[in-house]
């Protein structure tokens, strides 16, 4: 799988990039994906116009079902990561990982509205977390 970067912040974001390439060289897809690294305002506005929600998320997917190339787009604000990796006491590189994979996995038109579908989701999201050696904590 390709995956295509974009990053919207001042950060250096090469050390992100290799991480996220490092989880998903081990999934054998043929579509791409593209990954946009936002703020907490960029990501807040994204929330508040698409989702009706009014504050700032760390993660937002939208499947691209016009290009038949692409699984679509994957927001992830940095701030928010950092914020929740102190929070969750486990390491920033571990909340990007999961994040990523949680909206990949979205993408991929897994949901956790039910018990049943989040078992299912979380299980497969913490196998890949595992095969990059991404633990909690």
């Amino acid at each position: 799988m390709v995956v295509e970067y974009h990053n919207q912040t001042t950060e250096n974001v090469d050390q992100v990039e290799i991480l996220i390439d490092s989880i998903f060289e081990t999934i054998e897809e043929t579509k791409n994906m593209q990954v946009i690294f936002v703020t907490n305002d960029e990501i807040k506005e994204i929330n508040k116009t698409y989702r009706d929600k009014d504050y700032a998320t760390d993660v937002i997917s939208f499947p691209n079902d016009e290009d038949p190339e692409s699984f679509g787009d994957i927001f992830i604000s940095l701030e928010k990561a950092r914020e929740q990796a102190a929070s969750y006491g486990h390491s920033f590189d571990r909340e990007v990982g999961f994040l990523a994979v949680h909206g990949y996995l979205h993408l991929k038109g897994y949901d956790h509205h039910t018990p049943e579908e989040e078992k299912e989701m979380f299980t497969l999201q913490e196998e890949i977390l595992q095969r990059a050696n991404l633990k909690r904590g």
